[in-house]
């Protein structure tokens, strides 16, 4: 188990960097730094490798840490989000007919 701690910056919307909750930014290079603005921190976790994520694997959360000291979520490609909300207004029209 590894304390985590999740950032966000200002400048793109759904980028998230996660860090070594101890060791914080230290190893993340400034040119990466400098793209996301002013970090914000989101939040601090235990992550396991079992561990359920939203968009990434806990694995390779915990494995980019511990080679790179850090592992970058970039947002969802555009149409990605355009999908997903067409599956779920399908999915809507298709209970609304049951």
């Amino acid at each position: 188990m590894r304390l985590v701690e999740v950032f966000k910056g200002s400048q793109r919307d759904e980028m998230y960097l996660y860090v070594d909750h101890k060791t914080g930014t230290d190893s993340v290079p400034e040119e990466l730094l400098g793209t996301f603005g002013t970090l914000t921190s989101v939040m601090v976790i235990p992550m396991t490798a079992e561990r359920k994520l939203a968009r990434v694997n806990a694995s390779d959360v915990l494995a980019g840490i511990e080679n790179e000291g850090y592992f970058l979520q970039m947002p969802p490609p555009p149409h990605a989000s355009a999908e997903a909300q067409i599956a779920a207004m399908v999915k809507a029209e298709e209970e609304l007919q049951d």
